[in-house]
């Protein structure tokens, strides 16, 4: 171990003994990794999956199907409490019956927090996107275990926030799987070893979960309206729409909104929000209604995790946020794969490799939000109440499972 490992290990090892001796005090997030359990696996050689957050995890659907169907055991790990949220919801239908696919918290990346993890090693460690923490990292290269990054998507910026330790940590990677050739190059910048293009996993996830059954009141109630669905907006995003869906509701009578926040904290807030400027609104954690309430309710706040993909389908112009405002953007793969007309904002940095082919398919629009109330009206003027069915992607996103699956499976610990 050399000056650089020492220094990470030491740091790490002081900052975790002081957040156990405070845990009571700390934030949620904090407190459900130092309460991170091990896997309850019998035997060394399971495949430890990481996905940072919800959108990880929602992105995860198609490996974890492929893992599962290869006979690997699976343990999922998140390090969000909305994160441990929707673990719980997925791992059934993940698992399946079979007993393979368990999951729970990330632990903190000091030696405490490791070690009951390693104590039973895993045959191989996957995370998805940009998780590279040095401590596990380390360990596991010590353990000869590969340590594989799928998706992988790092940014200029990021990449220039990168110091010495996360330098070394991807410099002991085995493999990445790089979404896009941006990505690619940025990680090999940072030191990757080998970097192969994988391609980007939203393309190839399978069609979203049907919504529960609540659903039919709502959408008895409202089959005969227009519906706008804005999904993952982000602070000040809700005023930009509350302010686009009253102003084009003058025009179009009964036009329904469906809004998808995209922080859960800040779901509350938007409620607060919506009651002070008195629209009558229902929060889809509340108890459903039935469809005689549903007729009067103009909007529906989607407080719920993992059930945007499928509402989205239930609109007639979808609006993919986070780029009205702030740089980023947010994935408009869902609607546009419904067959829902869709518009972006230009702030669509971090899907770069989407929107253009999607734009050139002419699957969506770029729209700044001075000519969002004139794109509104003009798109649900020409566009079915529903869409007819879902439509393909252009092929040339296509193929990214199959291709980071060939990549990863040489590295995965064979199956008994």
């Amino acid at each position: 171990m050399d000056t650089l490992d020492l220094s990470y290990r030491l740091t790490a090892s002081l900052v975790g003994a002081i957040a156990r001796a405070c845990a009571k005090g700390l934030p949620e997030g904090w407190r459900v990794r130092l309460e991170a359990g091990a896997p309850e696996q019998s035997a060394p050689g399971w495949v430890w999956l990481h996905a940072v957050s919800v959108g990880e995890l929602l992105l995860a659907d198609g490996l974890i199907g492929r893992l599962r169907t290869a006979g690997q055991r699976v343990h999922v790990s998140t390090g969000t409490p909305a994160g441990l949220d929707l673990l719980a919801r997925r791992l059934p239908a993940w698992d399946a019956g079979t007993g393979r696919i368990s999951g729970g918290a990330f632990p903190l990346d000091d030696p405490a927090g490791l070690e009951p993890f390693l104590r039973q090693s895993p045959g191989a460690f996957i995370a998805l996107e940009t998780e590279l923490w040095p401590g596990l990292i380390e360990a596991l290269e010590s353990r000869s275990i590969p340590r594989l990054v799928v998706n992988g998507r790092l940014t200029e910026k990021s990449l220039q926030r990168g110091g010495p330790w996360l330098r070394r940590a991807a410099g002991r990677l085995t493999l990445v799987a790089a979404r896009d050739p941006e990505s690619a190059e940025a990680f090999r910048r940072l030191g990757a070893p080998r970097v192969e293009l994988g391609g980007n996993l939203k393309a190839d996830l399978p069609p979203p979960r049907p919504l529960p059954e609540t659903w039919a009141a709502l959408r008895s109630a409202w089959a005969g309206d227009p519906v706008l669905v804005a999904g993952n907006t982000l602070e000040g995003e809700e005023d930009l729409v509350l302010g686009i869906w009253t102003a084009v509701r003058a025009q179009v009578p009964g036009l329904r909104l469906i809004l998808a926040p995209r922080q859960p904290r800040r779901f509350d807030a938007v409620a607060a929000e919506l009651s002070a400027q008195g629209l009558p609104h229902r929060r889809a954690s509340d108890p459903w209604p039935g469809e005689g309430a549903w007729r009067g309710t103009g909007i529906l706040l989607l407080d719920t995790l993992g059930d945007l993909a499928s509402a989205y389908g239930e609109g007639t112009l979808a609006l993919v946020a986070g780029g009205w405002g702030h740089p980023g953007g947010h994935n408009p793969l869902e609607p546009v794969q419904a067959g829902v007309p869709t518009l972006v904002g230009p702030g669509f940095a971090n899907f770069a490799d989407l929107v253009p082919p999607l734009r050139e398919a002419g699957r969506l629009q770029v729209v700044e939000a001075a000519d969002l109330e004139r794109e509104v009206l003009a798109r649900l003027a020409d566009s079915p109440l529903r869409p007819l069915a879902p439509k393909p992607l252009p092929e040339a996103l296509t193929g990214a499972l199959e291709r980071t699956w060939a990549l990863i499976a040489p590295h995965l610990p064979p199956v008994g």
